[in-house]
């Protein structure tokens, strides 16, 4: 399962699963809080590392780099959408 299939379901997962939502957000308070977050991940079944995080929004980013106005140095800058790590937590703070 790839890192954005994986965020996908815990995004669904955390909508009824009050525990699980829980152990997510305890993990912003921890000192390295992406490595916590894949922590928990992995006790709960799914191979996620910080590592996967950060490639999965490198590539994402640079996808859309591509795709817009040919990717040359005319295309649009974009900020945050490359982040899925973040992206996670902001649609969990909208349940």
């Amino acid at each position: 399962m790839e890192t954005v299939e994986i965020l996908e379901e815990l995004r669904k997962r955390v909508r009824t699963d009050g525990e699980l939502r829980g152990a997510f957000l305890a993990t912003r308070q921890e000192p390295d809080p992406m490595d916590a977050f894949c922590r928990v991940c992995r006790e709960k079944g799914y191979e996620l590392y910080p590592m996967d995080l950060v490639h999965a929004g490198e590539e994402f980013y640079a996808t859309m780099r591509r795709s817009t106005n040919g990717g040359g140095e005319n295309s649009p800058m974009l900020e945050g959408e490359d982040d899925f790590y973040e992206l996670f937590f902001a649609g969990m703070e909208q349940i």
